[in-house]
């Protein structure tokens, strides 16, 4: 199963790198847009969801490493929930 890795700049101009298990991503994101922080989260669910659900459709378990990618963008974004403005710009994707 092909992974991806992609990279994004927060509000705060700090750029972090993702990793998801399936091209899954490639649907729901795209290099050079950006989105507000809650439809980025919103955006990473469904991501991390579907690559995870891939993962299983094919080896027979989630895919822990999704759920880890998750976490982590939802501890980041949680320090931005004051900032109704906020939006997070998708660097790479793929």
């Amino acid at each position: 199963m092909p992974e991806v890795h992609f990279r994004v700049q927060w509000p705060d101009a700090k750029t972090a790198e993702y990793y998801s298990p399936s091209t899954a991503v490639h649907a729901h994101f795209k290099t050079g847009e950006s989105y507000p922080v809650p439809e980025f989260l919103e955006r990473s669910r469904k991501a991390m969801q579907q690559a995870s659900e891939r993962v299983r459709s094919k080896y027979g378990y989630y895919c822990s490493s999704a759920m880890d990618t998750l976490s982590q963008i939802e501890a980041t974004a949680g320090a931005f929930e004051s900032q109704p403005d906020a939006r997070v710009k998708i660097l790479a994707c793929g």
